[in-house]
């Protein structure tokens, strides 16, 4: 195989096929020289020059080559120490790559420091060069504003690799999350955006192959601009990217958004020892933070090993470039950021004025999506919630943590299971923002599930291979007297009234709820907390063993919130009047019908409801005056059954019941002011105003 090379262009960086040939440009402060290695289907390699360097950007322009060619570079100059490791043969991924293809074949050649003279070519996976052509037709984002969204956390392979609505050629695919079986069940649960875990192309650990284990989740990546390989079912390289792309139009086209976890804050070569396989070999110190007094050792505030340089500009310009990727190639609708804290890091502290967040907030195209961060990191100082700038939402972990607390019976929380059901406010106002920066959740990947969550309260993690050290001992979990499988008949009921009663906080509190794939239908992981390497029916969801009393109580609650703007509030809730001469938004009552004071805030008490006035103080797009239906959630976090005393009639004359965690199914039970009800143990009841007396019914009837 013989090529061309002509002269080429510095930018756009990567491999950009123009349809007549690719441009190749790579950064590296520190090279002597660049080589671009090409690679025919054989495997034969065929090394070119890159003739050009300018401001530290090698590049060259092959007319010769298209779609479909794998590459890679090896870089020229002296031999370093580690820290600044630049060795000829090892063949290093594109930083820039669109797609990659194969896999790691673990050996000593692909580690940095064990086998330094030896070929690597042989082991790693390559860059390949794409067609970037695809039909979106009319594709645009369904731009769903944040106070009506309803996030659904999922995995690309654990949410379709069981169902069997989808064939079994699409299962733990791209193209199996936007299968009909799959997307008719987000539209009848109500969700509004899929929140897909790592799909960036990452690698399984060492450690964990040898063990015979897999880095299921992700959180270890090695392309940026690459949709991760293994999810795609066509067998030619780069067919991951038409295949994602057609995920997200067919998604787009349910009107359900799609949001990308990604993980900005380390890559997967690791720490000192760790595979060279792309950053370190093209410039080791620009692209991580490395120990001052020491710079073979990497600084690490992720746990993970390294961690990514944010004051290099070329590390800012490439994860710059990988986010407009994905908004303007992919046509994604937002981030979750995978330890965001690590971002906004300059020197050591977490710095909410970093170069990060200056350039997140100027860009035109970035700016304008959803962003949400995990607030923290492992690092000092590291927790932040309700820290970040106002462009920006944040997964409340002080929302999960309180709402886990109250239901396993922790005592004086009544005060900020107000602030938390209410949307954060002394977390978010003073800043500006609204409730919606509030994500809140009770469970994520990263943890119990719903409904481990009630049935366990020590971790089972034996199946990681680490003595079950590893993963979170504070679960703050409650196992209802039984720990694991009980044959029970009195700690099941509990546990399912458990699991309504979380999912009935969670969707009804103010911001912006997030479900975790399966939760809806009490998937199990039998006591393991951390699932991160469990490719396996662990992880993935067992749509057979469904709890349909479970998922239709869901939907009912999820359908209940899109229907009525009292909970979907754009604005905090204030307690003053509305307007004047009308009632106040919000108002909080004991269970003998009075209003708390500020001193029953603190008594230890075990009951709290929460009046929302349907009297809105908001307008509609078109400055319509928004009305809701007024509420009554009435909450009993105590272990006795409660003689509940409704409000007089000033707060609403007649009440129909339009959830009560006791049951599984809706009732329609008709109340007046001034009227007792009994309150199970553990249960949570909504009741709905209405102007004048419904017609009253003891039966039940089927979730809207």
């Amino acid at each position: 195989m013989t090529v061309r090379v002509w002269p080429g262009r510095p930018y756009p960086l990567g491999a950009n096929w123009d349809g007549a040939g690719t441009n190749f440009s790579v950064f590296s402060e520190v090279a002597e020289g660049v080589e671009l290695c090409l690679f025919d289907e054989r495997g034969a390699e065929l090394v070119v020059e890159l003739p050009e360097c300018v401001g530290s950007v090698w590049f060259g322009y092959l007319p010769d080559i298209g779609p479909g060619m794998r590459y890679g570079f090896r870089v020229r100059g002296p031999r370093r120490s580690v820290a600044e490791l630049n060795l000829q043969s090892k063949l290093l991924l594109d930083p820039y790559a669109k797609a990659i293809a194969g896999s790691i074949q673990w050996d000593d050649a692909v580690d940095a420091e064990d086998a330094l003279d030896t070929d690597s070519a042989p082991y790693v996976p390559r860059s390949v060069v794409i067609n970037p052509w695809f039909d979106w037709g009319q594709d645009r984002s369904p731009q769903r504003p944040w106070h009506e969204t309803v996030l659904y956390e999922a995995h690309v392979k654990g949410l379709t690799q069981l169902h069997p609505g989808v064939t079994e050629q699409h299962r733990g695919s791209y193209l199996g999350v936007c299968s009909p079986a799959i997307i008719e069940h987000l539209h009848n649960l109500g969700v509004t955006a899929i929140e897909l875990m790592p799909v960036h192309q990452f690698v399984h650990d060492r450690r964990l192959v040898q063990m015979g284990l897999r880095n299921y989740w992700g959180y270890n990546s090695i392309g940026f601009f690459a949709p991760h390989n293994e999810y795609a079912v066509g067998g030619q390289a780069g067919e991951q990217v038409q295949e994602f792309k057609v995920m997200v139009k067919t998604l787009h086209e349910a009107g359900i958004e799609v949001i990308l976890d990604v993980v900005y804050n380390h890559t997967a070569e690791g720490g000192r020892g760790g595979p060279l396989l792309s950053f370190k070999g093209l410039d080791n110190s620009a692209y991580y933070r490395l120990n001052q007094q020491d710079r073979s050792e990497y600084v690490d505030y992720t746990g993970t090993g390294n961690t990514l340089n944010m004051r290099h500009p070329h590390v800012l310009q490439l994860i710059m470039d990988s986010l407009r990727y994905w908004i303007e190639e992919m046509h994604v609708d937002g981030f979750r950021f995978d330890l965001a804290a690590t971002l906004a890091r300059e020197l050591h502290e977490v710095d909410r004025l970093s170069a990060f967040f200056d350039l997140i907030q100027q860009d035109p195209v970035i700016s304008q999506v959803k962003l949400i961060a995990e607030p923290w990191d492992v690092g000092e100082g590291g927790y932040q919630v309700g820290n970040f700038p106002p462009l920006w939402s944040e997964w409340n972990g002080r929302y999960r943590d309180c709402v886990r607390d109250v239901w396993r019976g922790q005592l004086g929380q009544l005060g900020e299971f107000a602030a938390r059901l209410t949307g954060s406010s002394d977390l978010y106002q003073a800043e500006g923002r609204r409730p919606h920066a509030s994500i809140n959740f009770v469970t994520a990947h990263d943890g119990f599930t719903l409904a481990d969550m009630v049935s366990y309260e020590h971790k089972l993690n034996q199946a990681n291979g680490e003595d079950n050290r590893d993963g979170t001992d504070d679960n703050r979990s409650w196992n209802c007297g039984a720990e694991g499988p009980t044959d029970s008949p009195e700690v099941q009921q509990l546990r399912k009234r458990q699991q309504r009663n979380l999912l009935c906080t969670l969707v009804l509190s103010q911001g912006v709820p997030m479900l975790v794939a399966g939760d809806e239908i009490g998937r199990t992981q039998h006591g393991n907390n951390n699932g991160f390497a469990q490719d396996n029916e662990i992880s993935w969801v067992n749509w057979s063993q469904a709890d349909t009393e479970l998922l239709e109580f869901t939907r009912h609650l999820i359908h209940l919130r899109q229907s009525n703007r009292v909970l979907q509030r754009r604005k905090f809730l204030t307690g003053r009047a509305v307007r004047e001469g009308s009632q106040v938004d919000v108002a909080w009552f004991r269970s003998d019908g009075t209003e708390m004071d500020s001193g029953h805030w603190n008594d230890g008490g075990r009951s709290m409801g929460v009046w929302l006035n349907g009297d809105l103080d908001e307008v509609g797009p078109r400055g319509e005056q928004l009305q809701g239906s007024t509420l009554l959630l009435c909450f009993n976090l105590g272990d006795e059954e409660l003689a509940w005393q409704l409000p007089g009639e000033q707060w609403g004359q007649h009440w129909l019941c339009r959830v009560d965690t006791e049951h599984a199914q809706a009732r329609t039970t008709a109340y007046q002011a001034n009227g007792s009800i009994s309150l199970a143990a553990r249960s949570v009841l909504v009741l709905e105003q209405y102007a004048t007396e419904p017609a009253p019914s003891a039966a039940s009837s089927s979730p809207a």
